[in-house]
């Protein structure tokens, strides 16, 4: 699939390159390109079966072609590997771990040989996972919206894969609900609650939809920290209906807004216990050729009203005109929320800071929340290519693609921002990441309004 032509008015060769220098090629476009050469690849996979033995020795066929999102109607991020990537990592790592002096013949033969069998294992492992764990994903899909027949007689093969559709279903349920619970007394969870509960927490993340590869076990991941930090409002990009329809069936404490059906697309989430959602918009981009939108909720948070958006703005050097017109676009909508109303936005920008100078720096009245808290160095790169490995880009690149902006409400109480924290930056037992982007977790608190300020 070819990028999209640039929008009228933008020169490509003029524009720089974020992430370039003089002596390495510029591969921060690869954002949306880098899987090219893993393209024959992964259609190889997606064509071959996953044998999954049964119970009297029977092996059931099942592809993961219904988990995959339809290619058609996908921008090139889905051609973001390179090809054989996988193979390079394991064999990287296991020339890493067995570095060591030679001491004769003998022995340096004999490491060859276990060097061998490490490879051969670490390939079957990695192939094994990918295929089961995209199997397993469609089948708790299937087990949350289908029902069984209570008279249906069950084979022992049938028997033996309602069996490992159940357990799949329990791993993921208990993923996050064992971090949603603790172990403390009810008075140390009544102090808690009553310190924790005038901050609004928001998570915003894109966890990377679109990549079929480990799919359960990325799940299972973002599960357990969704679970963990149990976030008032959780802002998500790149979902695909496969996972969606699964989060909504054990995340049934969190109401779900969704900007589309088809494809991939943004999702809000809210906590019916902590925000009372009152109504909600999907605005589109009337010039996007990826299918981008803007989606609005408006809630109210103890007595506060807010206004929260999220959305995956434009993709690739090529999508950088309109990219910007969509971003004038938030920001317009964000400026003409209701007075009282303070509004928050999260998502996957896209942007590079020479874009936002472009546009003459931010509106007024509208904050980078970064920024806002002192740019903090530990939190700035969202999409870090020297520690996040999922796309095997060989150059180390770390840009700022995640974004949070704020806009104070004119009349009541103000909202500010109290921390900023990255989340999904340790590696799964899979050896993957959540998502190639890591998690944006904020904390706001609502301060005393001016009147009352005067007043006391």
């Amino acid at each position: 699939m070819n990028e999209p032509p640039c929008s009228p008015g933008h020169t490509c060769s003029g524009e720089p390159r974020v992430g370039c220098n003089d002596t390495a090629p510029c591969l921060v476009d690869n954002k949306v390109e880098r899987k090219t050469g893993k393209k024959n690849k992964k259609h190889k996979k997606r064509q071959s079966a996953a044998c999954q033995m049964k119970a009297g020795g029977e092996c059931a066929r099942v592809t993961v072609e219904e988990l995959s999102p339809p290619s058609q109607h996908l921008p090139e991020r889905l051609e973001k590997r390179s090809a054989g990537s996988k193979q390079e990592k394991n064999t990287r790592k296991t020339r890493n771990q067995s570095l060591s002096p030679v001491t004769s013949p003998a022995s340096s033969s004999h490491r060859q040989k276990a060097q061998s069998a490490q490879k051969t294992s670490a390939r079957s492992t990695c192939d094994q996972s990918t295929q089961t764990d995209s199997s397993q994903l469609q089948s708790v899909q299937t087990q949350s919206t289908q029902t069984t027949p209570i008279q249906e007689v069950q084979s022992p093969s049938t028997e033996s894969k309602s069996t490992q559709t159940k357990q799949s279903s329990f791993s993921l349920k208990q993923a996050y609900w064992e971090n949603s619970l603790t172990d403390q007394s009810a008075d140390q969870q009544k102090t808690q609650s009553s310190t924790k509960s005038s901050y609004l927490t928001v998570i915003s993340w894109n966890i990377d939809g679109l990549d079929s590869d480990n799919v359960f076990n990325r799940l299972k991941g973002l599960l357990s920290l969704l679970g963990k930090h149990h976030a008032d409002v959780v802002l998500l990009q790149e979902l695909i209906p496969p996972s969606l329809k699964i989060l909504e069936n054990i995340m049934n404490d969190y109401q779900f807004l969704q900007a589309s059906d088809e494809d991939y697309f943004t999702g809000i989430l809210i906590r019916k216990d902590r925000v009372q959602f009152l109504q909600s918009n999907i605005v589109k981009y009337p010039t996007t050729e990826m299918g981008r939108n803007l989606l609005i909720a408006n809630v109210s948070f103890l007595g506060h009203p807010l206004c929260i958006m999220t959305s995956h703005l434009e993709s690739c050097k090529t999508g950088s005109q309109e990219r910007l017109n969509q971003l004038r676009r938030v920001w317009k909508w964000m400026k003409e929320a209701p007075g009282d109303h303070s509004v928050i936005f999260g998502g996957d920008t896209n942007l590079r800071d020479w874009e936002v100078k472009k546009l003459g720096g931010l509106p007024d009245g509208i904050s980078d929340v970064w920024e806002m808290l002192g740019k903090p160095e530990e939190s700035r790169y969202t999409w870090d290519t020297s520690i996040n490995d999922n796309n095997e880009i060989p150059n180390s690149i770390r840009l700022r693609f995640d974004r949070i902006f704020i806009r104070t409400a004119a009349d009541g109480a103000k909202l500010r921002p109290e921390s900023m924290t990255l989340i999904g930056l340790e590696k799964l037992k899979c050896d993957y990441f959540i998502s190639d982007h890591w998690g944006i977790l904020c904390t706001f608190l609502f301060g005393a309004s001016e009147e009352q300020r005067v007043t006391d």
